[in-house]
């Protein structure tokens, strides 16, 4: 079975945090503890991709390579492409094209944090024919794309922002489509605001019968961070969560260390580049039990 590629995307001008990204990437903003990036990108590896692309502006290139570099030191193969202008989330697939070489691919906006503990399994069986899609249920659906379902539960129609809602569902920021998405988005016309639409994209599909959409369970937390109410928001839910449950969010070096794509001299590396704070604490304590564990396992 070919395996999926990732695409994260983090472009735009995010003119509505102004004036706060006047002069940076909203990707690279602060969510609590670490930046914005790390949430889509620890999604991404807990589906089991390794091989992911970075689509950003030419001008926060060089502050995405220091801060990933080639993703080798956390055990992934990461690249990067530019998108100048933001002339809609389906022409990442023209610009990943290359990239993917015809596999499937997974694409996550860079705003987007999801928290969820069955996620990464519904990820991980996702099939390689046809798109998946996530919706979940919102009370303002109409800032969203949403999905209308009939009886059965199946999608059978997508609007982009409606005025009128049918559902009360929104289609997330997460993606998985097989390798025909880069040939489908050449296919697509701009709309009325210029753009190659993601619904676009996604009604192709939808009309083949070949869109599975996935509804995300309620204890599934789901954050768009575009305004500087949701980006807030975030950092509170993360801080929040961090401190009652002593786990980190969004920790990338710990899904790498957990998914065996670098070893214990690889992890302590990292975490003395940042042993004056809690986050590299917290990676030196994650050794420090695997010690433990290694220790009563190897004792039985």
């Amino acid at each position: 079975m070919a395996k999926f590629k990732g695409i994260i995307l983090a472009g735009g001008t995010g003119s509505r945090l102004y004036p706060m990204t006047f002069c940076v990437n909203k990707q690279l903003l602060p969510v609590y503890d670490k930046p914005m990036i790390y949430y889509p990108l620890s999604t991404i590896m807990s589906a089991n991709i390794d091989e992911i692309l970075i689509i950003t502006r030419s001008k926060e290139l060089e502050l995405y390579t220091e801060l990933f570099g080639d993703g080798s030191k956390l055990g992934l193969n990461i690249e990067y492409a530019i998108q100048e202008s933001p002339d809609g989330l389906a022409q990442a697939f023209i610009i990943a094209e290359k990239f993917l070489n015809n596999a499937p691919s997974a694409l996550i906006l860079g705003d987007n944090l999801f928290f969820s503990s069955d996620l990464h399994i519904k990820m991980q069986n996702i099939k390689t024919d046809g798109a998946t899609i996530f919706a979940y249920r919102v009370d303002d659906p109409s800032r969203y794309g949403v999905i209308d379902f009939d009886k059965d539960k199946k999608a059978i129609s997508i609007e982009e922002k409606p005025l009128h809602p049918k559902s009360n569902y929104a289609v997330t920021g997460l993606y998985f489509y097989d390798n025909n998405a880069p040939h489908y988005a050449k296919q697509l016309k701009p709309s009325a605001r210029g753009e190659l639409e993601i619904t676009d994209l996604n009604m192709v599909y939808l009309n083949e019968k070949k869109l599975n959409v996935e509804i995300l369970s309620k204890g599934t937390a789901w954050l768009d961070t575009g305004t500087p109410e949701s980006l807030l928001d975030a950092s509170d839910f993360v801080r929040i969560m961090e401190q009652r449950q002593g786990i980190k969010l969004g920790c990338i070096e710990e899904i790498a260390y957990n998914k065996g794509l670098i070893n214990k001299e690889q992890l302590l590396k990292l975490a003395q580049k940042l042993n004056k704070t809690a986050y590299g604490k917290y990676l030196i304590e994650l050794v420090n039990r695997s010690d433990i564990n290694e220790y009563y396992s190897n004792s039985n």
